[in-house]
């Protein structure tokens, strides 16, 4: 599962890694997010959407579509780990 660049986010609407609905401008929702929050509040906030999904994702019909999304909160939660691993 590879994580678009930048430069791609912003050439694509992909409902799971890039939704047009979640960019204005240059800004992405999380990225404002993550500068909005400590690194821990961050990490919580990754955790507890990447479960949010885990959870519901049998019930809303598109089971597929919710388990990717998980994935995705997963996999940013596992890059600012591997970047504190970097940093330290």
């Amino acid at each position: 599962m590879a994580i678009p660049t930048d430069k791609e986010k912003h050439e694509i609407d992909d409902p799971i890694w890039s939704p047009l609905h979640y960019k204005f401008g240059d800004i992405e929702c999380i990225d404002a997010i993550r500068a909005s929050m400590s690194r821990e509040e961050y990490r919580g906030y990754l955790k507890g959407t990447a479960l949010k999904y885990l959870w519901r994702y049998n019930h809303k019909g598109k089971p597929l579509e919710d388990l990717e999304k998980e994935g995705y909160f997963s996999e940013k939660l596992r890059e600012d780990l591997r970047a504190e691993l970097d940093d330290g």
